[in-house]
């Protein structure tokens, strides 16, 4: 009797309809975000927390190339239409790399040169408030070797590479062998119910408002499993939208070692196995996060957000570090803000964090929008400090995007910066770069790759594009320069006074987009230089300001999204 109500209770709630559009389909994501600043979309969505519900979000739009029903359509309806299955899109995504990698934002795919690919096919399933996503992800890389960091370099050079590579899991490459591997992918579960839902993921995840470089959460590794309670759609009150997501998930170790682990300098190894306080390689992170945005209603457009996540390892969660001070805490999330209030210095000093504030403000009327992201990822000691050394250990990112008119089509200029590079203020008092961790080894990764800005820790970004937006078009070129790890550069040469040695890359892009009946086809092409590739520079040549080695890589990502239609 009791499982007959419960069971009762399960389907007189409302219908759940709570599949995503996932972040392979970050094509289709743009296409929304862009008509929403065009005026076809209307919606109250915020575009910060992503992936978001397609049913439930209240997306609004007129228009031939998206449309929910057939998105995912309906193959079966059960239970007095209680019950339903639904087939999601075909998800087919490639790259290919000529030199070297050129990694950004592609989930479980891995640092590769030659080609690489991620298949995906799933089913969405609902019964009253309860919805299971399965969506599956295949990965096949070649995987070919690559000139990683070059044996040119002195070995002192060497010995502060390797002060990165023992406090972050980012190996430069998976292995020797090509690559393949099936994982969980996008699939979820959860229980939903009005506006609210709560449940079991292994979906990525994109917290804030940018584009390119997420700094705070992105889908720039594989997705960890995690639990998550959040918002489906903005929550209406008085006073303006709310929005959220809190996440505790388990962040996992690549087990790739970086190159060389037999070197050593001044008869040191270099090499440092990435350990917990109990000597165990393998430990897991424990990921505890949150994100709330806010859309004040006497405010047309502007949403304003903060972001907070912490990580440590499983043993000091579960209190096997025994001669520590201080007590486990499964919400380390809602404590210690301020240095001022760490009770436990020892136990304190074994947990990464990072926090800050984002907003974005859309101009309706001037089809416009203007963003920005500013955290820091080491606590302040109180407010005080907070105001007087507010660079330490802050990076940002600014973007506008604006839609103009011209002979009946519309253009999109778009522009963001990223800086993650640790500011003047490192000489007084030294941060890290953003991403590593001094007692977390592993760093702020999911299995290899950093899972914050997809440009990686000391890097700074520049992105210029113009797309034209036709009714089911776009077509685009994009300028992007990068300055690679000025952190490592800086730390590595500035006793030789080298200022010759700046990794700096100029990518070229050509963007082709177009929906073909059910079909969405995205191609991207680019053309690399990197200008001093690795740091790479011959001291014996003359004149004393030549080139270094500077080289050409050719980029292709190509996705596809079959909607797959039911008669």
């Amino acid at each position: 009797m009791k499982y007959k109500f419960i069971f009762i209770l399960l389907f007189s709630f409302f219908l759940s309809n709570s599949q995503t559009i996932n972040l392979n389909e970050s094509h289709i994501i743009d296409y929304l975000r862009n008509s929403q600043l065009i005026g076809d979309l209307n919606s109250n969505l915020t575009f910060t927390i992503k992936p978001f519900d397609i049913e439930k979000s209240g997306l609004k739009m007129d228009s031939i190339n998206f449309n929910s029903k057939k998105y995912a359509p309906l193959v079966l309806s059960f239970l007095k239409s209680k019950g339903k299955i639904k087939i999601l899109p075909f998800n087919f995504n490639f790259e290919y790399n000529s030199h070297h990698p050129y990694n950004r934002n592609n989930g479980s795919m891995i640092p590769n040169r030659g080609y690489q690919q991620l298949t995906s096919a799933g089913l969405y399933i609902e019964i009253g408030p309860l919805s299971i996503q399965l969506k599956p992800e295949h990965v096949f890389s070649e995987n070919k070797s690559f000139q990683g960091f070059p044996e040119s370099h002195y070995d002192i050079i060497w010995s502060k590479r390797y002060a990165l590579w023992n406090t972050v899991d980012v190996p430069e490459r998976f292995g020797i062998k090509a690559y393949s591997k099936t994982f969980l992918g996008q699939s979820n579960i959860k229980f939903n119910y009005k506006g609210l839902s709560f449940g079991v993921s292994n979906e990525n995840l994109w917290w804030g408002p940018s584009i390119r470089n997420s700094i705070m959460l992105s889908n720039n590794a594989q997705g960890f499993k995690h639990l998550s309670f959040n918002t489906n759609k903005p929550l209406e009150t008085k006073i303006g939208n709310f929005e959220w997501q809190f996440v505790s998930g388990r962040l996992e170790n690549s087990n790739y070692k970086p190159p060389n682990i037999d070197k050593t300098y001044a008869g040191t190894l270099l090499y440092s196995p990435k350990i917990n306080q109990l000597g165990d390689t393998n430990d897991w992170r424990f990921f505890q996060g949150i994100i709330i945005s806010y859309s004040p209603s006497l405010i047309e457009g502007l949403t304003l957000g903060h972001i907070r996540w912490v990580q440590m390892y499983s043993a000091l969660l579960e209190g096997k570090y025994t001669w520590m001070k201080g007590k486990p805490n499964f919400f380390p999330l809602f404590s210690n803000l301020f240095r001022k209030n760490d009770v436990y210095t020892d136990y304190e000093e074994q947990t990464d964090q990072a926090a800050g504030f984002f907003f974005r403000w859309i101009w309706k009327d001037s089809k416009a929008e203007i963003y920005s992201e500013f955290h820091y990822n080491d606590a302040k000691h109180n407010f005080r400090d907070l105001l007087l050394d507010s660079d330490h250990s802050r990076a940002a990112t600014v973007g506008i995007r604006k839609v103009f008119q011209a002979s009946k089509s519309n253009y999109l200029f778009s522009w963001e910066w990223t800086q993650l590079e640790q500011t003047s203020g490192r000489k007084l008092r030294g941060a890290g770069s953003w991403y590593r961790h001094s007692s977390v080894t592993h760093g702020f990764t999911n299995r290899g790759e950093i899972i914050g800005a997809s440009i990686g820790p000391g890097s700074n970004s520049h992105f210029l594009s113009i797309e034209k937006l036709n009714s089911n078009k776009v077509v685009g070129l994009s300028l992007e320069i990068i300055d690679q790890d000025n952190d490592f550069y800086y730390y590595a040469f500035e006793n030789a006074k080298d200022f010759r040695r700046y990794w700096k890359d100029f990518n070229f892009h050509i963007k082709f987009q177009k929906k073909i009946k059910n079909m969405w086809i995205y191609t991207n092409l680019m053309y690399s230089r990197s200008l001093n590739y690795q740091w790479e520079l011959d001291n014996n040549v003359q004149p004393y300001y030549h080139p270094g080695k500077d080289v050409d890589n050719f980029h292709i990502n190509f996705k596809m999204t079959y909607e797959i239609p039911i008669i």
